[in-house]
Formats: structure tokens, sequence, C-alpha cells
């Protein structure tokens, strides 16, 4: 399976102005470093689920550690 996002594409993100939901890719904050990632699942908590593509969950991040959405994806 591919990724959504392949090395090296081009990517637009906005900031956050509408609510995230799962199958969004953001950017976001995870243990001091930046990266895209898939919004899994929404907690009861109000907490992001983020994972890859292929399946594997990273963990759980806070709206305050997601700084914005993929827009669009050039080739």
């Amino acid at each position: 399976m591919q990724g959504r996002i392949e090395s090296g594409q081009l990517v637009t993100v906005e900031p956050v102005s509408r609510e995230v939901v799962p199958g969004d890719i953001v950017l976001c904050k995870v243990e001091g470093r930046q990266w895209l990632h898939l919004v899994s699942a929404v907690g009861s908590d109000g907490r992001y689920q983020i994972s890859n593509n292929k399946g594997h969950i990273n963990g759980w991040c806070t709206l305050q550690n997601i700084f914005g959405i993929v827009i669009t994806v050039e080739n």
C-alpha cells in the first residue's frame, strides 16, 4: 500500500479553521517534531488519534499540537 503523500511531493497546508475529522491529514507535533499524519479517530475527550496510511496508530494529540490541515497534494 502506498502512502497518500509520497516523499518529495509538494503539499499545501492551511491553518485549522474548521473541525478536524477522521480522514484529514494534519501537520502535528509529536515528541518535539512536526509530522504529517492521518487523523484516524476523535476521542470523546477532544483528542485526535493519529496514524499512518498503513494502519499503524502513532498515538493521540490535542488540537494545541495540530498546526494545519493538508488541502492539496501536488504530483
